[in-house]
């Protein structure tokens, strides 16, 4: 049986490593996990109460119209129900949007060392993924990705643009004045939907950031992606969030599967958006463990990316897989970036207190054993 070559070339997704595989196959039994960005302090205590109450009720099939889940969301981000999607993660709302809007060998346009999860559902549903490289300081380049499209939106049939804010390696953003520039070029229009990804939304410090959703009213072709996998520690749930125009809602509610999400994850959603006191103790943890970190990493030397997330990308100076594997031998795990095309830098997600000074005290341990590259 003949497959297409999009899906034959097509590079998988290559997730953190997993905490149980770095025992076995290192034979430890103390392993940190500082790879994956998720929330150090687990899941919100009103979520997992939530879904204790209602483990009883998992014979019945979960609500398809995730009614509950809407409309606690509709009052929290002052958002009309219609306009708000649930889906399996974030992961399967990027992988719908791209089925429902590009027709085989239409464009995505999106920017280099931008979240993988694009450069992987625009091949799989037959589309061509196209990149602009980033500007100093590892930024979207929004001008260039504006220019990029109106110079060949009809010839590369460019149909979806994916923008990450905060972006995902590299923990930068793009400042309000550059966000609305960006929107006044190709906001409006009929022939491509604009999606800004925001899953690291919670964790911004920078004064000058905005939030595409405060401006879906002004354009109808503006999607925004949230998640719950983050600050509200639900990444195992899988259990992401649209905000779009309702007639994209409704596009979206005929493609994806009636019980796409589950009735636990829903429950857990429901409950953690209105915990508040989880969800600041959340941002003080990042916050505090970044700020650790860039102390830390000035006195090692090493170059790092202010981030805007709840992980920092830094330079080791050295061959990275030679260093992500001595750090794995000490029971620390952090992310390469070869992927996203970064030789040099690992990625490390903010811990618990003592994880991150673990981290720290054995990356220092591995910098004097391996060399830095001439």
């Amino acid at each position: 049986m003949k497959i297409s070559p999009e899906i034959l070339n097509l590079v998988p997704y290559k997730p953190g490593k997993p905490i149980s595989e770095t025992q076995r196959e290192y034979g430890l039994t103390t392993v940190y996990k500082l790879a994956s960005n998720e929330n150090p302090l687990g899941p919100s205590p009103k979520a997992m109460a939530a879904v204790r109450h209602a483990l009883d009720h998992q014979h019945l099939y979960p609500d398809p119209s995730h009614y509950e889940l809407l409309h606690t969301l509709s009052k929290e981000w002052g958002v009309p129900t219609q306009q708000l999607g649930i889906g399996n993660g974030s992961d399967e709302l990027i992988d719908l949007l791209t089925r429902i809007y590009c027709e085989p060998h239409d464009g995505v346009l999106t920017s280099v060392a931008a979240f993988n999860a694009y450069e992987v559902s625009a091949p799989a549903n037959r589309a061509i993924i196209h990149k602009i490289p980033m500007k100093e300081g590892y930024r979207f380049d929004l001008p260039a990705i504006a220019d990029y499209f109106m110079a060949h939106h009809e010839s590369k049939k460019i149909r979806l643009i994916f923008v990450s804010n905060p972006n995902n390696p590299t923990g930068t953003y793009a400042p309000k004045m550059e966000l609305e520039a960006f929107l006044e070029k190709v906001g409006n229009r009929d022939d491509v939907m604009v999606i800004f990804d925001e899953a690291y939304n919670e964790f911004v410090r920078a004064t000058d950031y905005a939030s595409a959703q405060n401006y879906i009213k002004k354009y109808k072709n503006l999607i925004v992606l949230r998640t719950f996998s983050k600050i509200y520690g639900l990444a195992g749930f899988r259990i992401g969030a649209m905000v779009a125009p309702p007639e994209v809602i409704e596009v979206f509610n005929r493609v994806r599967k009636p019980f796409n999400v589950n009735d636990l994850a829903q429950v857990a959603a429901n409950a953690a958006v209105q915990d508040k006191e989880f969800i600041e103790r959340s941002q003080q943890t990042c916050w505090k463990g970044l700020d650790y970190f860039y102390k830390k990493l000035e006195e090692l030397g090493l170059p790092y990316i202010p981030s805007q997330g709840n992980f920092v990308m830094f330079d080791t100076l050295r061959d990275a897989a030679k260093v992500n594997e001595a750090l794995l031998r000490r029971g620390i795990i952090m992310r390469p970036l070869f992927n996203y095309g970064f030789k040099t830098h690992l990625r490390l997600s903010v811990g618990k207190e003592h994880e991150n000074q673990a981290a720290i005290q054995a990356l220092a341990e591995v910098l004097k054993e391996i060399p830095t590259l001439s």
